[in-house]
């Protein structure tokens, strides 16, 4: 619902522009003249003061439709006690307190509470270290303030701000050009064309279509070249794109890694339902009181759930985050680095990875090979006036040589795309009489030379020295470009064509007939950690492929020197030729792909993710936001284009490939140590499941009271919260680590039976020798419980044996502690109010003996599990399920 003060803005806004209604908070602002936007939010060319820029925000919130705001931390507290298991137990206390049983009443109240806070402090703490992270590599934007132009937050824009936008940016909210300067803009995801479109500030739509608002941009749409001041007309949910995001608020994706979590989750749940609905209707049938019945099933239900998993999986993704963010790595999204630890092939471009990414201009030749000064200074003035975002190789085009360009005057300009593969300017050059005007293009060789059929051939002359391009000298080019790329340099070809002194204006058409007039060569030397970075990976079991829009030559010589095996090579012409069933078979066999689009990337990227690999994909420019988005796990650099930024889910502070080899083992380690809370509850929860069931057959009494069954769940959790900190044995970091739920299962239906055994060992024990009554029985099974399931931890938590892999050693304190707790209290005072009472020393030493017989056993069986079961061909064997699909 809109204030009070936004909906005065709104009713303002409809007035000023003759509407009788405010439509969604919005209204087709592209269609009045800018002056009338301005007056409707009482803005000025000068910008917002910070007073406006804060009432703007009171009103209109933050620029964003992605992310609720956060509910105060109190009613985040409270929102925990909003849970079915919760509410029940509170249920269970009123009625107990009802009934006088104030001190059960008591003890379930204290219960609640210590795990609610638990929980929350955990995932709270968890969240704002998240969000922290995330806040670091936030979208930023240039916008005029007081006269004054500075960098803020995206989400702090407001209606009436002026930004300024350059080529490779995000359009941070929707606006009306100002300014412009052959700006273009790809608006894909708003209006669905493919291509990317001028914007311009004095056209004046004839209609409400969004395509057809040539003098506005809109948010999600990203800038491909130029530049521009633009006007913010709407933010955040009210913007064209933020209509649509509200129309499917709350849908969210979720990843395969949170699909697995929950898949977990619901089976144990529905086996806990089975058996409690069970030991409810034995205890119906053996007439025992009702209100007894109810709690004990309630307590059950609540100790058999494993209701700390979420609390589990946030921590331990955030303290991998953490960690992360160490070794130079900004974590967007936190299941990415369960996925991170899954990939098994990881696809990169070359440049600035494989390379040092300091491309130098070693050569400006003519078609004989010779250096010439001509093709240096029209490729110079090409990189010196286009406005798109500039490459490596155009940077060095600039920085090889300062020519004075002041006889020289920018007309027009056809932007880069990545079909066309190349870049022209329209210049003009002299004056009056004397002016003449050429379009001076440059491009990759097969996507120039095809539009040349005149060729130069040196000398001061372009027009006399041209001649006609044939066969012969068309070979002699690419005789010259092989040879070039043999050597490990990149190429592009620089072309002119003079064009008509009255054209104003530059067409895609222009761009045939050209003229060759010669060919630029780079060096970008490989990477000097390269090497080891790329064995690493190899021996991390990770494959590397290289995905780029350079030569097949080039990238050969690249990988030959920094020994990255390449066993095949498929061009981005053949790619365009397969089908996707095609593709899919082509992929596993090749390593290279080379002169690729960026949708061709994309398309090597889904038919990989289609064989059942898990993708890490590193990419910093436009071209790279596709396959960036649809690999599972996205990788770009803090000093990437907004794009890229935007599209990935892992940023690196550190242009480093051994900070991906790092970043992959942290995402192993985090998953190890999820699975082991997942394993720890699947055998403790299935054994007791077990246990119980068969106690309620037998007994004439409760197998254990409800409040003990409370007190057992929360120690026993106290226990996994610091699984989050534990050591990872080597073998697991060495292979990729996917989600394996027949692996699981089984390890359930092994280890569950197996610590059943060992709890009816100890009934019979309380029985036959001690000949225990129904509080010498629950005091002694309480204790066996947790010593069982505590003491087991160090034998599950690794396939190695204990004494081989060394856990935390908070974990062994934690452990220990709660040990001695579990000992101590029957012998305490308020071991009596818990309805415990002392045990003889027999016990103790029997219960000393049976732990360490069951750890012995259970240490075999586990190792006969994993000779069966091993986990390392069960990760390699089984269909990934650890990859995701998103929504954006």
């Amino acid at each position: 619902m809109q204030s009070h003060s936004e909906s005065r803005l709104a009713s303002r806004h409809a007035i000023r522009f003759g509407r009788g209604e405010f439509v969604d908070g919005g209204y087709p602002w592209w269609r009045y003249p800018i002056e009338e936007n301005m007056a409707a939010v009482e803005a000025s060319s000068e910008g917002l003061t910070p007073s406006q820029v804060q009432e703007r925000l009171a009103c209109y919130g933050k620029n964003s439709f992605r992310d609720v705001p956060p509910p105060h931390i109190l009613l985040q507290f409270l929102h925990r006690f909003n849970n079915p298991l919760v509410l029940l137990l509170l249920f269970a206390g009123a009625i107990s307190a009802a009934t006088g049983n104030d001190i059960s009443a008591a003890i379930i109240a204290t219960m609640v509470l210590l795990s609610v806070l638990l929980d929350f402090i955990q995932e709270y703490r968890a969240g704002k270290t998240a969000e922290m992270l995330k806040q670091s590599v936030a979208l930023r934007a240039s916008v005029l303030r007081g006269g004054k132009l500075q960098e803020v937050d995206a989400q702090t824009i407001v209606p009436g701000d002026i930004v300024l936008l350059r080529a490779g940016q995000l359009v941070p909210a929707d606006g009306r050009v100002l300014t412009a300067q052959d700006f273009f803009v790809q608006q894909a995801a708003i209006t669905g064309e493919a291509y990317p479109v001028e914007k311009n500030s004095h056209s004046i739509p004839a209609t409400d279509e969004l395509q057809a608002a040539e003098n506005a941009v809109f948010m999600g749409s990203s800038v491909v070249s130029g530049q521009a001041t633009v006007f913010i007309c709407a933010t955040g949910s009210r913007t064209a794109i933020g209509h649509v995001a509200q129309a499917v608020a709350g849908q969210r994706v979720q990843t395969a890694f949170e699909q697995e979590i929950h898949q977990f989750g619901r089976l144990i749940l529905r086996i806990t339902s089975v058996l409690i609905a069970f030991v409810v209707l034995v205890n119906l049938l053996t007439h025992r009181p009702l209100l007894e019945s109810f709690l004990f099933a309630l307590a059950l239900a609540v100790g058999l759930t494993p209701e700390l998993l979420p609390m589990i999986v946030t921590v331990t993704l955030t303290r991998g985050a953490l960690r992360l963010s160490q070794k130079h790595v900004v974590v967007k999204r936190l299941s990415a680095i369960h996925d991170l630890g899954a990939i098994d092939i990881f696809c990169t471009d070359k440049t600035g990875t494989l390379t040092e990414g300091s491309i130098r201009l070693e050569r400006h030749l003519d078609i004989h090979g010779n250096s010439n000064e001509s093709v240096l200074l029209y490729a110079w003035l090409n990189c010196f006036f286009e406005s798109g975002v500039r490459t490596p190789m155009e940077d060095a085009v600039l920085a090889h040589e300062s020519i004075d360009a002041s006889a020289w005057r920018k007309i027009d300009e056809v932007p880069f795309d990545f079909e066309r593969r190349r870049l022209s300017v329209l210049l003009s050059h002299g004056v009056q009489e004397g002016e003449r005007r050429w379009l001076i293009l440059k491009g990759a060789p097969s996507d120039v030379l095809a539009h040349c059929t005149l060729v130069w051939m040196g000398g001061e002359d372009l027009d006399s020295q041209a001649v006609p391009m044939d066969a012969q000298r068309l070979a002699q080019v690419n005789t010259q470009l092989t040879a070039l790329e043999r050597d490990g340099f990149r190429t592009l070809i620089v072309a002119i064509k003079e064009m008509p002194v009255i054209r104003d204006h530059a067409r895609l058409d222009d761009e045939d007939e050209l003229t060759l007039l010669g060919i630029l060569a780079f060096l970008d030397p490989p990477k000097s950690s390269a090497t080891a970075a790329l064995e690493k990976l190899a021996h991390y079991a990770v494959k590397v492929k290289v995905l780029t829009g350079d030569s097949e030559l080039v990238t050969e010589y690249i990988c030959k020197q920094l020994k990255l095996p390449a066993s095949g090579v498929v061009m981005g012409h053949e790619i365009a030729q397969m089908d996707d069933a095609a593709l899919r078979a082509r992929v596993e066999t090749a390593d290279l792909f080379c002169r690729v689009s960026p949708m061709q990337k994309n398309r090597v990227i889904l038919a990989l993710k289609a064989s059942g690999h898990v993708i890490g994909y590193l990419g910093d420019g436009i071209n790279d936001a596709p396959a960036l988005h649809n690999a599972d796990v996205g990788i770009s650099v803090d000093k990437a284009v907004d794009v890229a930024r935007e599209a990935a889910d892992l940023i690196l502070l550190k242009h480093d490939l051994g900070v991906i080899a790092g970043g992959i083992l942290e995402g192993r380690r985090t998953f190890s140590n999820v699975r082991k809370y997942i394993m720890m509850g699947a055998s403790s929860n299935f054994g007791n499941m077990f246990s119980m069931a068969g106690a309620v057959v037998f007994l004439p009494f409760l197998p254990m009271l409800p409040v003990q069954i409370l007190l057992n769940n929360i120690l026993y959790d106290l226990a996994g919260t610091v699984l989050p900190f534990d050591q990872v044995d080597r073998r697991e970091m060495l292979i990729p680590q996917k989600w394996d739920m027949r692996f699981l299962f089984n390890f359930m239906l092994v280890m569950g039976p197996l610590s059943s055994f060992f709890d009816f060992l100890t009934f019979y024990f309380l029985f036959q020798i001690l000949h225990a009554n129904a509080q010498t029985f629950q005091t002694g099974w309480f204790i066996e419980s947790l010593a069982t399931q505590i003491l087991v931890i160090f034998i599950i938590r690794t396939r190695l044996s204990p004494i081989q892999s060394r856990p935390h050693p908070a974990l062994i304190l934690t452990s220990l502690v709660i040990l001695i707790i579990s000992i101590l209290i029957p012998n305490l005072s308020v071991g009596r109010y818990l309805g415990f009472v002392e045990l003889p020393l027999l016990y103790y030493g029997m219960l000393g003996l049976l732990v360490l017989v069951y750890l012995v056993v259970a240490e075999i069986a586990k190792k006969m599990f994993y000779k069966r079961f091993d986990l390392s061909s069960a990760t390699h064997n089984f269909p990934s399920v650890g990859t995701r699909s998103r929504s954006r």
